[in-house]
């Protein structure tokens, strides 16, 4: 039902994504800094959807920021696809979709999704992703000339979904999606995501707080300790895709639930 592939220490699953070895993130220099994470190593595999938990402070957002380029690393290294997280950066290889939508309230939702196109650098022969087909594709064809304020809380995160697919990045950066969403809108993301991931093939990174969210959509859960961030287990989610919502209420899944929960209250 759940196979544990690590516990503290170092998962080796191979065909890696991104690599994380012996990780060190400090804030401050001084006696007044802090240690986010110490001694990560992790290996998430290419292709994967991998989730996220521990307790706040434990530097989820963190690791996810520094495979994205936007926290210094203080020792170790992070590999993307086997470059420097500055080179993944430029060379679009990530997207990163936050907890709030940050959708350009002038411009309608075809032009929000378009917008990762008329910024940043352009690869010379780079094919990238149609606006149109990504609307349809998270269900909001139709709504191609709606402005922001015009779309529900779940519309708006499918718009940035849409957005962050434009430019066809090898891995999506997740960080807490769809926290702010009522229950039924989640439940809904998460059936959307799952139906996305399988049909891109984009490896997916995704913190949450949610431990049934954590389990219903990955294929492998990343748990962190804290103070300092450290991995408490990286382990793999053995329930069949494609998953429902129904499967929640399975022992199966109330088995793995409860197994994170004993590992969270240790964190």
């Amino acid at each position: 039902m759940l196979e544990t592939l690590i516990r503290p220490g170092q998962a080796s699953l191979g065909n890696a994504a991104v690599s994380v070895k012996n990780l060190h993130i400090r804030f401050g220099a001084d006696d007044s800094g802090f240690t986010a994470l110490s001694d990560v190593s992790v290996e998430i595999p290419a292709g994967s959807l991998v989730t996220m938990l521990g307790p706040s402070g434990c530097g989820k957002s963190t690791l996810l920021r520094t495979v994205a380029d936007l926290v210094h690393i203080t020792d170790g290294s992070v590999s993307v696809h086997g470059q420097t997280p500055r080179k993944a950066r430029e060379g679009r290889d990530f997207a990163f979709v936050f907890q709030e939508a940050t959708l350009l309230p002038w411009r309608n939702v075809i032009d929000n999704v378009r917008l990762p196109l008329l910024v940043g650098k352009r690869e010379p022969g780079a094919t990238y992703a149609d606006p149109e087909e990504l609307l349809a594709l998270v269900g909001l064809k139709g709504r191609e000339k709606a402005m922001p304020h015009e779309l529900s809380g779940g519309q708006r995160q499918r718009v940035a979904i849409a957005r962050a697919l434009v430019t066809r990045p090898r891995i999506l950066l997740m960080d807490e999606p769809f926290g702010a969403l009522d229950e039924i809108t989640r439940d809904k993301l998460n059936e959307e995501l799952l139906r996305l991931w399988q049909e891109t093939g984009t490896t997916i990174l995704f913190v949450t707080h949610s431990i049934p969210e954590a389990v219903f959509l990955g294929q492998h859960v990343l748990m962190l300790a804290a103070h300092p961030g450290r991995v408490k287990e990286f382990m793999k989610v053995d329930l069949p895709y494609p998953r429902t919502l129904a499967m929640r209420d399975t022992v199966e899944f109330i088995q793995v639930t409860a197994h994170l929960r004993k590992l969270l209250g240790e964190c």
